[in-house]
């Protein structure tokens, strides 16, 4: 195999389609499903953003309305994934990445690959922000939100106050939960969207949802939680807690494959221009080269990523000569 590329999200399919059309041969290793982040987003989601800036290969993207919502976007990479017929291993987790460039061996809980060139897009969205607190393990503890029926008629807590608490706040709301969010801010974000903050803001003003800004939660029990107050402490009966407090890059996983990351934006190093990382034969795409800095790089700019990546490779593959050998494993994930 020429190149394998790691995450089939949509920046990972976007540098298997620009490989593709220069020719060269590649394969997609996904530890979920196709754009599994996108899967996981929440089953009503609306996107932010319109339809052509996400659209990857030149395919258009179409939307009943202005914004897409999740399941169509779902349908559009399924389209794009079948009419470039790429090559793509669902349900396949990496393991170990060994040897060097021209010569890098993968290993999965399933077999093994040899490839001369390697791409990480492995997004940041399977690794939340944990809150490190007593309790953050209870089942009831929830990080990936899907929707509000399941938690009618029960008393939950929402952590957090930028645009997904927000919209989770008010999604439980009106599917009946008793809702309290709680955020270490002294309000809801300036970030959230013009037309959520107001109405969550209201619903707030109007008791119908109850907020304790500068507080945070600092513990959880299985029928309760503990809010610290500039008051003092407050502990609320509660069922269930949703803990919006972000996600991140799997740094681990870059660090086991002989990336060293800058120590206060954990930014990997990587050339600006084609993004091969400081490991030869490595590249990185997608929101993972913005380290914790995950607001910079999105569906929208880091799809151009894989027109970068391609013309690099291509160009490193066409050299005479070109070729290495294999060496031992070193731990990925």
């Amino acid at each position: 195999m020429s190149v394998i590329v790691i995450g089939a999200g949509p920046t990972g399919l976007a540098c298997a389609i620009e490989l593709q059309r220069r020719g060269v041969e590649v394969m997609v290793i996904d530890k979920g499903c196709l754009v599994n982040s996108l899967y996981h987003y929440p089953t009503h989601m609306t996107f932010f953003t319109t339809p052509e800036l996400l659209e990857i290969g030149d395919i258009p993207m179409t939307s009943l309305n202005d914004k897409p919502t999740r399941t169509e976007a779902l349908k559009y990479y399924r389209r794009v994934a079948e009419h470039y017929k790429l090559n793509i291993h669902q349900y396949e987790n990496v393991e170990a990445i060994g040897g060097e460039d021209g010569a890098f061996t993968i290993r999965t809980d399933r077999t093994s690959y040899d490839a001369r060139k390697l791409i990480i897009a492995s997004g940041y969205y399977d690794v939340p922000n944990l809150l490190n607190i007593p309790g953050e393990d209870l089942p009831k503890v929830v990080h990936y939100y899907k929707e509000a029926h399941p938690y009618y008629d029960h008393d939950v807590v929402v952590i957090g106050a930028k645009n997904s608490a927000a919209i989770i706040a008010l999604e439980l709301y009106r599917t009946g939960a008793r809702v309290t969010l709680v955020h270490r801010g002294p309000g809801i974000h300036h970030h959230v969207k013009y037309w959520i903050k107001p109405d969550i803001e209201n619903r707030i003003k109007n008791g119908e949802v109850k907020a304790y800004f500068n507080s945070a939660v600092t513990e959880i029990k299985p029928a309760s939680v503990t809010i610290s107050m500039p008051e003092g402490n407050l502990e609320i009966p509660n069922q269930f807690v949703f803990a919006m407090t972000g996600y991140r890059p799997d740094l681990n996983f870059l660090n086991a494959t002989g990336i060293t990351l800058e120590p206060h934006t954990r930014k990997p190093k990587t050339d600006p221009i084609t993004l091969e990382s400081e490991r030869k034969g490595i590249f990185l795409a997608g929101v993972i080269v913005a380290g914790m800095h995950t607001n910079e790089v999105f569906i929208e700019n880091g799809r151009f990523h894989g027109r970068q990546i391609a013309e690099a490779i291509a160009a490193q593959l066409s050299r005479p000569g070109f070729g290495g050998r294999a060496d031992s494993f070193a731990p990925a994930r």
